[in-house]
């Protein structure tokens, strides 16, 4: 890291996944331009973001940090946490994930991308969110070592003026961490549906992204045709949002499924049933 004089300023420097969460992309905007450089490595590209650390070698940065979802909303695919935590070691950064869209969903307990990776308890910074399979409600969390979290505490301008969490909140987000460490039928039980879902939905001809995440991305490619089978589904009885640029590029509009534990597989059918219908009127199967 370079110390100048005067109005010079320190710099330090983020690399970021190309399809990054928007909330990791506006966190990085808001660091001090003059003080943060923001550089962005293709989506999951391990080869090229070390391309970007060998030529930072004699930057002389004073911090770096990795910033990756764990899961990706859009696509349901799993960071390469692994090559990623070998990769910042190497280059002695650090590696923060944002695991909202996995906690509570992926790994044998729940755990999150590290657990499913094998890699639980490696990751520098690990963040993840309350308001999704955690309850649903409000609130989220940052773990780490000790002394960063101090340090967070004293500098992080959205924690420090920020009301904190009704309590009510908190019971029931510790309830329901609770019911993940004491039981893991219902994180069997999701399992069990993706698999299901994953399954079935391909045998009656869309083409989804692979992978094993309740996240099931149902490619369709242009907006008009997402958007109206998203709304054809809604009369069918089958609720699914629609997703187009600027969420997701260009020709890769899509709908994307959110399987869930509370489904039980007459649910399922049900909802593979008003697919098949809507995909054969609308000829995309």
């Amino acid at each position: 890291m370079n110390e100048k004089l005067g109005s010079e300023l320190y710099h330090d420097v983020i690399y970021s996944d190309r399809l990054n969460h928007a909330s990791i992309i506006d966190g990085t905007r808001l660091c001090r331009f003059e003080v943060v450089h923001r550089k962005v490595y293709e989506h999951a590209d391990v080869n090229d973001l070390q391309r970007m650390l060998e030529a930072d070698r004699a930057s002389g940065y004073r911090f770096g940090i990795i910033a990756t979802d764990g899961v990706f909303s859009m696509e349901g695919d799993l960071a390469p946490l692994p090559a990623l935590i070998d990769t910042a070691r190497k280059y002695e950064r650090l590696l923060f994930v944002d695991d909202s869209h996995a906690i509570g969903v992926v790994g044998d307990s729940g755990r999150g991308t590290p657990e499913a990776l094998g890699v639980h308890g490696k990751v520098d910074v690990l963040s993840g969110t309350l308001g999704k399979a955690m309850g649903g409600a409000a609130g989220g969390y940052i773990t780490g070592r000790k002394d960063l979290i101090s340090f967070l505490r004293q500098k992080s301008r959205p924690y420090t003026f920020s009301n904190s969490l009704p309590p009510s909140i908190v019971m029931a987000a510790i309830e329901a961490f609770t019911i993940l460490q004491q039981d893991r039928s219902l994180i069997e039980r999701l399992h069990t549906n993706t698999a299901y879902f994953r399954k079935h939905i391909q045998q009656l001809g869309f083409k989804i992204l692979e992978g094993t995440h309740p996240i099931v991305p149902i490619m369709l490619g242009e907006a008009a045709v997402a958007m109206d089978m998203s709304n054809s589904l809604l009369e069918e009885g089958v609720y699914i949002k629609g997703l187009w640029y600027p969420v997701v590029p260009k020709g890769e509009a899509r709908l994307r499924a959110q399987i869930s534990a509370a489904l039980d597989q007459q649910m399922l059918d049900r909802a593979l049933s008003a697919f098949e219908r809507v995909g054969r009127r609308m000829r995309i199967i």
